[in-house]
């Protein structure tokens, strides 16, 4: 055989068995990648996003779309050759396996904990809307979960509504550790609370509960020396109408803002958007604020795709965004509900030279 042949010949099967290779061995690292986008204001897979059935609605037009990103499951590694393809690839990013599934978070535990955060997204979502259109929510402090071992369990239960610690009147989440932390280790601390049976009870017949009781348990002593009971405090509400946000297969918390804003156009005369294409990220709390959200790149990418002209971003995120805007995107900061809605007015209004966009001081 030649010389030339046989280093040829040589050479083609060292590539081969690279690339065997690069596809056989695994390496730490997800893939993150442009999701699907979805119009809060229309129909998706045959029904409305937002449904407000018992409430006067207005006609909506143009978009307000959530972005989302699409990510490699927890249980998946990449191979070397796609490794390296994502991070040539222009519109995908690989990041280590860790930073998307911490902890050596298994697929159940991440999709267990974006369903809640989904659904704790959209209870904010309402409250904020409501709030900006001065529409009374009625809100509680509520046993989020129970600490298994910890000196809660057996006694208070999800969903117990909290009224006092000690006889003193509970408002806020953090108002229950901040008491049971007066005590010691080893004290006893009383909750009196409604049960979480005759709470739901009273929420169906739209009544006030009227049944509490006094759980009394001994305190705990916390890894820094702190009293604890073992559980987590949150916050439950009671809307005056029904509001339904109907988008499975979508979690985390990052379509709050949308979500609430498309409740406002809904529930206003205004067409907030005016015919445009305004597409957006962000989590929101019960008082309007916009929080950063992971995967920015990604849903700009995505939301441009679909045609967007405008992103309302976190204003935390606009510095990261910035570095990768689309072509004929203009990114448009936000760090309230109310910033939010002043950039849809001048968004719909045309003028749109004072908006404050990523990039602007």
């Amino acid at each position: 055989m030649p010389r030339r042949t046989a280093t040829m010949l040589a050479s083609t099967l060292i590539l081969i068995a690279l690339l065997c290779a690069g596809v056989l061995i695994k390496v730490p690292y997800s893939e993150m990648s442009p999701g699907p986008t979805v119009n809060t204001l229309a129909d998706h897979d045959g029904e409305p996003v937002i449904q407000i059935p018992d409430h006067k609605t207005y006609d909506t037009s143009g978009h307000l779309n959530m972005t989302t990103v699409r990510v490699t499951s927890a249980d998946f590694n990449l191979n070397l050759v796609s490794a390296v393809y994502g991070w040539l690839a222009h519109d995908n990013v690989v990041v280590p396996h860790n930073t998307l599934y911490p902890d050596g978070q298994t697929e159940q535990e991440s999709s267990q904990q974006n369903a809640e955060e989904f659904s704790q997204s959209q209870e904010s979502a309402k409250v904020a809307a409501l709030d900006e259109l001065g529409i009374p929510v009625k809100s509680w402090v509520i046993v989020s979960t129970v600490v298994k071992g910890g000196a809660a369990q057996g006694k208070l239960h999800a969903g117990d509504v909290i009224k006092a610690v000690d006889g003193t009147k509970v408002t806020q989440p953090d108002d229950v550790a901040k008491l049971v932390t007066k005590h010691k280790p080893g004290e006893r601390v009383t909750f009196t609370v409604v049960p979480v049976k005759e709470a739901d009870a009273a929420e169906k017949e739209h009544r006030q509960p009227t049944r509490t009781e006094n759980v009394t348990m001994t305190t705990k002593k916390a890894e820094d020396g702190r009293a604890i009971v073992g559980i987590q405090a949150g916050t439950d509400h009671t809307f005056p109408f029904k509001i339904d946000i109907k988008l499975a297969d979508v979690g985390g918390p990052s379509a709050g803002l949308m979500f609430s804003l498309g409740i406002v156009d809904k529930l206003t005369a205004t067409d907030l958007t005016g015919g445009k294409f305004v597409a957006g990220t962000g989590t929101i709390d019960d008082n309007g604020k916009v929080g950063p959200i992971g995967g920015i790149g990604m849903k700009t990418i995505g939301a441009r795709r679909k045609g967007a002209q405008y992103f309302l971003t976190p204003k935390e995120n606009c510095a990261e965004a910035a570095k990768g805007t689309p072509d004929g995107l203009t990114l448009v900061k936000v760090g309230t509900i109310d910033d939010a809605l002043a950039a849809l007015k001048d968004i719909r209004s045309g003028d749109t030279s004072a908006l404050p966009t990523c990039g602007k001081s």
